[in-house]
């Protein structure tokens, strides 16, 4: 599913080169889950940006299903986070004036350049969703009105509607008490289990990253172990 190669990535601030990512390698399979787990300043965002397509390395080499995505240009880049990425964050990116079910069809409208997916098709889709990660009495209230694991879950349902392959979840629990962040964390691997998602999650929680299959750690741009 993804395999990267000697990623480095270097920010240029002012004249000062700042190295993000030393020359990360790494491969996860399909229908994995992981946590990517470091320090402020250790390149986790960095390369949580890469894998999801957001930014490409300075050097190195990123293969998505096979594909060299780290040469691509950013049409290429936006078509391959529609088709293939789903995004989760922490403070839940949602349109605050929206109703939920507008909040979850959005992607599908951006998907649709071309017009080829009818409204009550959108609205059911959504509606499915949503159903899924437990909103199904929720679809017509606004984020405002909402608890924030209900936010998160609508977050989620989000991130899902496109059938992504690969879900990326950036400290989805970070702006959440530790109970609901227990069910958010439920939710994502439960979806990981049933649906075959392969799931990386960016946390600085160690007991969220001791329930995925496997932690990969970061120190100063650079894998410390596996």
């Amino acid at each position: 599913m993804i395999e990267a190669k000697d990623l480095v990535k270097i920010y240029r601030l002012g004249k000062v080169d700042v190295p993000a990512l030393r020359g990360v390698s790494l491969r996860i399979e399909k229908g994995e889950a992981v946590a990517i787990m470091g320090q402020s300043g250790s390149g986790k965002s960095t390369l949580m940006n890469i894998l999801g397509c957001l930014d490409v390395p300075t050097r190195g080499e990123y293969y998505l299903d096979g594909q060299n995505v780290a040469k691509m240009n950013e049409d290429e880049l936006a078509s391959i986070r529609n088709q293939k990425i789903g995004f989760v964050f922490q403070t839940f990116n949602l349109l605050r004036r929206a109703t939920v079910r507008r909040n979850v069809e959005i992607p599908l409208w951006y998907a649709d350049t071309n017009n080829r997916t009818s409204r009550p098709n959108v609205h059911e889709q959504a509606e499915t969703i949503l159903k899924i990660v437990g909103l199904g009495d929720r679809m017509n209230h606004r984020p405002t009105e909402l608890s924030g694991g209900e936010q998160q879950r609508v977050a989620i349902a989000r991130a899902l509607i496109n059938n992504p392959d690969l879900l990326l979840a950036d400290e989805p629990t970070g702006n959440l008490d530790s109970q609901t962040g227990a069910e958010i964390l439920a939710l994502l691997l439960k979806l990981n289990q049933e649906r075959g998602l392969t799931l990386v999650i960016v946390t600085h929680d160690a007991n969220i990253a001791s329930q995925t299959q496997r932690i990969i750690r970061l120190r100063d741009g650079l894998i410390i172990n596996e």
